[in-house]
């Protein structure tokens, strides 16, 4: 009988294990898709900007951020993770448009904090980054890295 108990204790662990391991898994839910890339919701309590390499113009950026901040409020993240990917470089409109405008106001209206920032390879693109860093609040907290996984470990580290 001692046998029997145990090996059912050792399957009941190794089911806890692996089902535990199966809901620990973060998931991505789609929100919000146009040429500028995709928005998503992650369980882990932040929102992820997926760009496209496409070169975009202003007004498709603002419907982007627009759905963004939806999103944040929504769900009360306060966390952006921002992959870059083969983003094409901001135009000077659209950087100031992000520093002085949206990111002032997502401060304001849904209480924004951080974003991750998964770099891209393109340089014109970093500089253009750069730039919106520079130029946005102070108290907006950015933090650049060069893979997802070191973006969301950073973003996960932080209060919710």
């Amino acid at each position: 009988m001692p046998t029997s108990y145990a090996r059912y204790l050792q399957a009941s662990y190794f089911y806890f294990i692996i089902m535990a391991t199966f809901y620990a898994q973060p998931t991505k839910t789609p929100h919000f898709t146009n040429v500028v890339g995709n928005i998503y919701y992650a369980s882990q309590g932040y929102i992820q900007l997926q760009w496209n390499a496409e070169r975009i113009h202003l007004s498709d950026l603002q419907a982007f951020y627009e759905q963004a901040l939806t999103l944040l409020d929504s769900t009360s993240c306060r966390k952006i993770l921002s992959e870059h990917g083969q983003r094409q470089p901001l135009a000077a409109a659209a950087q100031h448009w992000l520093a002085h405008e949206w990111i002032p106001r997502a401060m304001k209206q849904v209480r924004v904090e951080y974003c991750a920032i998964v770099d891209g390879s393109n340089p014109m693109h970093r500089l253009s980054t750069q730039t919106v860093i520079t130029d946005a609040p102070a108290e907006f907290v950015f933090k650049r890295f060069t893979t997802i996984g070191e973006a969301e470990a950073w973003l996960s580290s932080l209060p919710n």
